[in-house]
């Protein structure tokens, strides 16, 4: 299989482990933000996994979650199966951006 370049940029990030990138949009980098949005999958996979950690200790997973995105303080999650890790391999700005296009089904 073919990579695409802006598929290669992102399999390098990724290797490099990157987990926020900064830029300005326009026409040559597009492409790249395209490819960026189809990896919201992974979002949505280490937000269910957080809210499962968050449910299973007792706690309002939604509250928790919220609380979190509003004002950077990992100790609003759990470090209940690793939950406070991965949430704090995202960034808050993507996670709205993702959470926000999910809700408007963009």
């Amino acid at each position: 299989m073919q990579l695409t370049g802006s598929q290669v940029i992102i399999e390098c990030l990724k290797e490099q482990g990157v987990d926020t990138v900064f830029g300005y949009p326009g026409g040559a980098i597009l492409n790249v933000y395209d490819e960026l949005y189809k990896h919201s999958s992974e979002i949505r996979h280490i937000l269910t996994t957080v809210y499962a950690a968050l449910e299973d200790k007792g706690y309002n997973p939604i509250n928790q979650i919220v609380g979190y995105i509003l004002s950077a303080d990992p100790t609003y999650i759990t470090n209940h199966n690793s939950a406070r890790t991965l949430i704090c391999k995202i960034d808050r700005d993507e996670l709205l951006q993702v959470l926000v296009k999910s809700y408007l089904e963009l």
